[in-house]
Order: C-alpha cells, then structure tokens, then sequence
C-alpha cells in the first residue's frame, strides 16, 4: 500500500513539473508572437516603408498588367452601397434640421 502512495505521489509532481514546463513554454511563444502580431510593430513597418511599398505593388502592377474589372453583380452592389449611404446621410440632415427648428 505504501508503494501504491509514493507512484501516486511520484506521478503527481512528475504532472506538476510537466504543467510548469508547458506554461513556461507558452509565456516564451507568446512573448516571441508578440513580436509579429503586434499592430504597432506593423503599422511602424509600413509607415517607415511606404514609399517602398508602394513602389513594388505599382511595379507589380506593371509587370502583370493588373487591372481591376469589377463584376457587374460588384458594380450593383457597390452603388447601392453608395444609395443607400447617400440616403442616409440625407436623412440624419433632414432630421438635424427638424430638432434644430423644435429647438
């Protein structure tokens, strides 16, 4: 019975020790991540690299003669999307109007 406690025993710190080693795993990936998922770190990328950048998508552009043809079910979309903001818009002057008059 006394050997039956000592495994168990045995087991639980080899878990316990095992659990620590995980978690200071994922403390080093994630501080490694952070590196390259943080926003900051990418926004300063393209801030510093702009003119860069966009001189390589233009020279792409230019190389593979790239144009962007929208699809006519595109085209419909993107000018309702322009309506109905247009509509909108009108609507939030036309009710700014009225609660300046009640005013």
């Amino acid at each position: 019975m006394y050997s039956i406690v000592m495994d168990k025993d045995e087991k639980i710190k080899e878990m316990e020790e095992h659990i620590s080693n995980l978690e200071t795993e994922l403390q080093a990936t994630k501080e490694h991540l952070k590196k390259y998922t943080a926003s900051s770190y990418s926004r300063e990328y393209y801030e510093k690299n702009k003119d860069t950048i966009k001189e390589r998508n233009a020279n792409y552009k230019k190389n593979t003669n790239y144009k962007y043809e929208p699809t006519p079910e595109k085209k419909k979309e993107y000018a309702r999307r322009a309506y109905l903001k247009k509509k909108e818009k009108l609507q939030n002057e036309i009710e700014e109007k009225q609660n300046d008059e009640n005013i």
